[in-house]
């Protein structure tokens, strides 16, 4: 099976080929027709195992041929959560890679540093915002995101999340967003009973 195959448009199939990418793994061939479709999706998935590209790939395509709604300021399109600041770099670091040939405004937001420089990239509007719970949060309470935009939401390693304590975190996010038209998706590596009742809160 090919990347072509699945569907993928010729823009991210380009930067795909120049990385050296030619077959999609098991989870990319199971998740990226799924999301291209608009599903909602609960996927167990390791690290190492292309869930990255598994989500990211068919969120992209998204951004890259809906446009973007043209009244009022520009507002985050699709959020990712991650547990740790190294994920959410890492994340960031390949969608810009699979993005090489769209423009999509993308911030990348989590504790430990400064907010300067991420209160500077959300005052100019990005269409993707890839952030860790706490830091989130901390956004949330100054007023310097909207997240009643979001069209695709995504928690990366949703278990390790939990672990970590953010389930407070992840449910207040929820209130924020749009409920109708909205698209989840899991990822966890685990399916514990708190993260089937996590799903139920979608």
């Amino acid at each position: 099976m090919s990347f072509e195959s699945l569907g993928l448009a010729p823009f991210l199939l380009r930067a795909l080929a120049e990385q050296g990418y030619e077959t999609p793994t098991a989870i990319q061939q199971q998740a990226i027709p799924l999301v291209l479709a608009g599903h909602d999706l609960l996927a167990g998935a390791q690290t190492g195992t292309g869930k990255t590209a598994a989500f990211g790939l068919p969120l992209l395509q998204h951004l890259g041929t809906t446009p973007q709604p043209v009244n009022g300021p520009r507002k985050p399109r699709a959020l990712i959560l991650t547990p740790t600041r190294e994920l959410a770099t890492q994340v960031h670091d390949s969608l810009r890679g699979y993005s090489k040939y769209l423009r999509i405004p993308s911030a990348v937001i989590y504790g430990g540093v400064g907010m300067g420089n991420q209160l500077d990239a959300l005052r100019r509007g990005v269409d993707l915002l890839i952030a860790c719970p706490g830091r989130l949060i901390d956004h949330i309470e100054r007023r310097s995101v909207d997240l009643s935009g979001i069209e695709v939401l995504i928690l990366d390693e949703a278990d390790r999340m939990l672990d970590m304590g953010f389930l407070p975190s992840i449910k207040r996010i929820l209130t924020k967003l749009p409920r109708q038209d909205r698209q989840t998706l899991l990822f966890s590596a685990t399916f514990e009973e708190n993260i089937k009742q996590l799903a139920l809160e979608f």
